[in-house]
Order: C-alpha cells, then sequence, then structure tokens
C-alpha cells in the first residue's frame, strides 16, 4: 500500500436544538468548530494532530451564498481559519467552496487527489449551519455579533455558476421548492400517475427516512411518519408548491455542524491513528448537469446517474456489492432519479439514507452530505468488509458528486470525470423560445406560498415543438385554480407574451 494512499481518518459532529435545555445558540463557526474538534479527537491519533492540518476548506453557509446576501449577524472574515483557530490548528492554505450541496464529496474527491499526489498531508474538511438559530432569535426581536477578524491567507473560490437562470425566476419559480416541483410532477406524467397515487410513492420513499432520522442524535426532527401523514394535506402539512406537502422537501431550520479529516496513509500511522479507523475512497465521480429548461427530458437527470456508475466503474464493483447508501434527499425526486436510474428496486431492503435525510435529519445549508460522509465513515467501521455509496447534489440535479468507500484497503488509482463532463455536454438540447401562442404542458407547479395560487408551467409549442415557460396571471387566479381542480399534465394553454417579456397563461383545456 502506498503511503500516499488517501484515507478518511477522523469523523465528527455537533448540533443544538433550540427546544434544548443546554441550547447555547451557536454561530456557524463554533458549530463547525466543536465537529473539527470532534473529528480530530475521532482520529485517536497522538496528541498534536490538530496542528499537523496542513489544509482546510470550509463549506458556504447560506447565509453568504450569494453576492447580495448579507449575514443578519455577521459574519467571520476568513471562516476557514476561524474554524482551525478553535481546534489549534494553523494550516497553511484555507480554502470556501462554491455553493453547492455536492460540496463536502466534491472536496473529498479533489483533495484524496490532492494528498496523493504529495501536496498536503492532511486536510480537514468542515461546514456548519446555525439557520434555525437565526430565525429564532429574530423572531424574538434578538441579536448577536458572529462577526470575526480571523485575517490570513484564503482560497475564496466565489459563489459558482448561477442556478437560477432570469427566465425561470421571471416566471414566479424563484426556490428550488418550484423548479424540483418541475422534476417531480414531469416524472407523475412519465409514470401515468394521478396526483394521490404519486403523493402516496412519495410518502412510502421517505417514511423509511423518519425512522432513521428518529435514531439519530443530531437530526432536527425525530418524529416517525407514515406513508399517508407524510404525504396527507392537513394544517401541519401544508402544500408548499404542488405536489410537496411541506413534511416531503428539506428541512431549512437546522443548526448542525460537521468535519472529516483526511491524511496520507502512512502519515496518519506514523501520527498514530489505529488502522481500524482508516476508511478508503475506492471511486468517486463529479459532474454538472445543463440548465433546467435545456434539459431532454424534466423527468430524468441522467447526468446524476453517470456519476453514480462512472464512481462504481472506478471502485470496480456494481451497484449490487453497495450495502450502504446515502443519497441526496432535498426532495423525493432527488432520490427517485438516482434509484431508479441505478436499477434499485423499490422493495429493496438496503437503507437509501444513513442520517434520516434532509427533510428530517435537517437540509444542512450546503453542508448535508458532510453529515452523511461522517454517518458512512462509522457505519463501514463497523462493517469492514462492506462498501458504502454518498452522492450529494448541488443546485437542481445540477452539481452531482460521488463517493465509493470502505474500511477494506483499496491502492489509490485515482479517477476523472473530465471525459463523462464532454460526454453530457454534447448531449441534444431542446430549443426554448418565447411563450406565444398554442402548447402542451409537459410539466408544471402550483405556488401556494403567495396570497393567491400561482401557476407556472413548462411545455411545448404546437408550432415547433419549442419548449417555453409560463406563467398564470397573478392578479387573476382563474386558470391557477383550473389548474388545481383538474389535471394539468398534457393540458392544452394559450399563452401571450407582455411587455416585460412575461409569458401568460390566458387558456386552459385539460387533456
Amino acid at each position: 500500500m502506498d503511503d500516499r494512499t488517501p484515507v478518511i481518518i477522523g469523523v465528527g459532529e455537533a448540533s443544538e436544538r433550540i427546544d434544548a435545555p443546554d441550547y447555547a445558540a451557536l454561530s456557524p463557526a463554533d458549530l463547525a468548530g466543536l465537529a473539527a474538534a470532534a473529528a480530530v479527537e475521532d482520529a485517536g491519533a497522538a496528541p498534536g494532530l490538530a496542528a499537523r492540518i496542513d489544509l482546510i476548506a470550509a463549506i458556504r453557509q447560506f447565509e453568504v451564498s450569494g453576492p447580495r446576501v448579507v449575514a443578519p449577524f455577521g459574519k467571520a472574515d476568513n471562516f476557514p481559519r476561524a474554524v482551525a483557530k478553535r481546534i489549534g490548528a494553523n494550516p497553511a492554505h484555507a480554502i470556501l467552496e462554491p455553493v453547492g450541496g455536492q460540496g463536502p464529496q466534491h472536496l473529498v474527491n479533489e483533495l484524496a487527489h490532492t494528498i496523493f499526489a504529495g501536496d498536503t498531508d492532511a486536510a480537514l474538511i468542515c461546514g456548519s449551519e446555525a439557520i434555525s438559530t437565526v430565525r429564532h432569535l429574530t423572531s424574538r426581536g434578538e441579536t448577536r455579533d458572529w462577526s470575526e477578524s480571523i485575517g490570513g491567507q484564503l482560497e475564496d473560490r466565489g459563489f459558482g455558476d448561477p442556478l437560477m437562470t432570469p427566465d425561470i425566476a421571471r416566471h414566479g419559480a424563484r426556490t428550488a421548492i418550484s423548479v424540483y416541483a418541475f422534476f417531480e410532477n414531469a416524472r407523475r406524467g412519465r409514470l401515468g400517475l394521478d396526483r394521490q397515487s404519486y403523493a402516496l410513492e412519495m410518502g412510502r420513499l421517505f417514511a423509511p427516512f423518519t425512522v432513521e432520522a428518529s435514531r439519530n442524535p443530531h437530526a432536527m426532527s425525530r418524529d416517525i411518519q407514515t406513508p399517508e401523514s407524510l404525504a396527507t394535506v392537513t394544517a401541519s402539512n401544508r402544500l408548499t408548491s404542488d405536489p410537496f406537502p411541506r413534511r416531503l422537501v428539506a428541512r431549512d431550520q437546522a443548526n448542525q455542524g460537521a468535519a472529516v479529516l483526511i491524511a496520507a496513509r502512512g502519515k496518519a500511522l506514523e501520527w498514530g491513528v489505529p488502522e481500524s479507523k482508516l476508511i478508503y475512497l475506492h471511486g468517486g465521480a463529479d459532474v454538472r448537469e445543463r440548465m433546467p429548461l435545456e434539459r431532454a427530458d424534466l423527468s430524468q437527470g441522467p447526468a446524476s446517474v453517470l456519476a453514480a456508475r462512472r464512481a462504481l466503474e472506478a471502485a470496480g464493483c456494481a451497484v449490487s456489492d453497495i450495502a450502504l447508501f446515502d443519497f441526496y434527499s432535498c426532495f423525493p425526486i432527488a432520490v427517485f432519479n438516482v434509484r431508479d436510474g441505478l436499477g434499485i428496486a423499490a422493495d429493496d431492503p438496503r437503507p437509501l439514507t444513513l442520517t434520516g435525510g434532509l427533510p428530517y435529519f435537517g437540509g444542512a445549508g450546503n453542508n448535508y452530505s458532510m453529515h452523511a460522509i461522517a454517518a458512512m465513515v462509522r457505519r463501514l467501521r463497523q462493517r469492514p468488509a462492506d462498501l458504502g455509496l454518498v452522492a450529494a447534489n448541488g443546485g437542481f440535479l445540477t452539481k452531482y458528486s460521488v463517493g465509493v468507500y470502505s474500511a477494506k484497503p483499496a491502492a489509490w488509482r485515482g479517477f476523472e470525470s473530465k471525459s463523462l463532463q464532454a460526454e453530457i455536454d454534447g448531449w441534444a438540447a431542446p430549443r426554448v423560445a418565447p411563450g406565444e401562442g398554442v402548447g402542451e404542458v409537459e410539466t408544471y407547479t402550483i405556488d401556494y406560498s403567495g396570497k393567491a395560487p400561482l401557476g407556472v408551467i413548462i411545455g411545448r409549442l404546437r408550432t415547433d415543438n419549442a419548449r417555453f415557460i409560463a406563467m398564470t396571471d397573478p392578479e387573476d387566479s382563474t386558470i391557477a385554480q383550473a389548474m388545481i381542480d383538474q389535471e394539468p399534465l398534457g393540458a392544452t394553454v394559450t399563452v401571450s407574451m407582455t411587455d416585460d417579456e412575461r409569458s401568460i397563461v390566458r387558456g386552459f383545456t385539460p387533456r
């Protein structure tokens, strides 16, 4: 075994609930610092391990994930080094990763190669969110000062490419819930299911996740739910955007931090890390899908599936060899897409989450999959013959990173995704045009967050089959109500453009 073989040697998590007796309203840096300290302790090395960390990479919090977003309680000017300071580390290099839930797994993939190349001996990856605390304190009229002047070197990788295109946002689909609803309803249409049947399918997928969350001490919700209780719309389980009741979407009100410590195998053993702690990255992949309106089939995300297959190929195994999964689960479609694409049956007994998933464990901003990796590492140490797969999603099934892990030693072979990305970039794309004329509805959502329901559709024009996006009239909910009362999928619509370049649905005839 090459001494430069990258291995995970420690993982850590931290969390707090606003209703807990020891609630301390910790800042994101405090939560990440606790998780980082736990990861160092978890490695079981001789004293001084934190001082040996020569690279720290941090995930960007939601509250600083855009150029115009202001952290309400302030922030550290160098978040990675603020975390390092809390554990007595002073790494030579600090990184702040771009926006996206794929970030934790992407960094593991990237830094594993960096370690094998000899550029780094030990790297700490960390992240956190304190969204629940921010909302809780703000609602009470309280504030905190979480600003820190740390300074020092920082490789700030920016926010990444925009994920929301102006044409989608201009037509009312301004949130992740709305965009994922397009994918979810397109899948419902492909399967030929009515609304009630599909709601139960989503409930059956996520009910086992609630059981897993009930056993997780860091989960934000530990209530076990049935498929029916997840699928049924009630006052406490309101519709957000069709087809999603509240309990079927990611829970962003979370106070959670997680950290992963990676090192060169030879160095780890030299520092006293027990061999039983080592977890090997057998394979991985990182890809990016094109913008939503430019995808051929909105009911599927083939790039994510190909990334999982490429990671399995790099690991030299098949999906049937994987004993443990954690699929990113911001919405049901994110799990359905990869589960179905990999040929995993709905009644397969293997768990699809090790944490409880984003709606129940908690959607810790861009950092959820750090918790998934931590859970995977702990589980594989108990099951040293098994393989596990973590799949992390960013954007709108846009950025996808996958890792295959095991306690079984594996010679480092490295992996790349450039050829796969070139294949994805070469896929044919539909022509997108302004919505003007008569067309058919491909998919849709109905947003219930405003004073009146707002329908948003994606369709194809009859004249040339070009794809378009349109919305119902914000001042007249008649057609939105018709979409609620009748089946929108496959409906014929008449649309026209306004002076502000919005396409408005003027006529609606169900199929």
